[in-house]
């Protein structure tokens, strides 16, 4: 599904209107690896104060997770930002995920497994973002050109509203958002896995 709606647009003007604050608002910034943070952080970290929160218990197997984990960390390490990003880990709980997940086992990629998926993740970033006081959260996920944007920014809007905090809009594989986290993958060495994540993922090749 395509949706009509300029995510990138709404982006820009809500960036416009930070640009003239007198003070960067924090960002919780849910991320899914480092390769999909490397390009989201770069185009955000001069208009937020930005903190990386590490939540994906649907990754299989742990392994992987922690692969993804200590890539990320290895990124912010060596990322140059004026400000110092920190990463919280959220709680690796693969059972959490199945739990969601079994009754849609035989969904295909981008179904209803997947919702639940986003929706699980997101609400866990928006806990942690009003439980911090952060003023907004979002998620790399919309880097992806596999992902709907028009679905993750339905369900982060909806979960911003439950937990009074804002969430911010994105669609940022546009622009050649993708496109330019495989070259900074490069830049920096970054593992690049070859599917989204969880084990009925792998099981249908798909692509990340």
């Amino acid at each position: 599904m395509n949706s009509p709606v300029n995510y990138q647009k709404i982006l820009e003007i809500e960036l416009k209107k930070i640009k003239d604050l007198s003070r960067k608002p924090k960002l919780l910034l849910h991320a899914c690896c480092a390769p999909c943070s490397s390009y989201v952080i770069e185009y955000l970290k001069d208009h937020f104060e930005i903190s990386v929160y590490f939540y994906n218990p649907n990754i299989y197997p742990e392994n992987e997770y922690y692969t993804r984990l200590d890539e990320t960390r290895n990124f912010l390490q060596n990322f140059p930002a004026a400000t110092k990003i920190d990463l919280l880990e959220g709680d690796y709980n693969h059972e959490e995920f199945l739990s969601i997940a079994n009754d849609y086992q035989r969904e295909a990629e981008g179904g209803k497994r997947c919702l639940e998926c986003f929706r699980l993740r997101l609400e866990r970033t928006a806990q942690k973002a009003s439980e911090l006081k952060f003023d907004y959260f979002t998620t790399t996920l919309t880097i992806s050109p596999h992902k709907n944007a028009a679905v993750i920014n339905a369900i982060g809007s909806e979960i911003s509203d439950k937990y009074k905090v804002r969430y911010l809009m994105s669609d940022f594989k546009k622009n050649s958002g993708f496109k330019r986290s495989i070259e900074l993958s490069g830049e920096y060495g970054l593992y690049r896995q070859d599917y989204c994540g969880c084990e009925f993922s792998v099981r249908s090749g798909n692509p990340v």
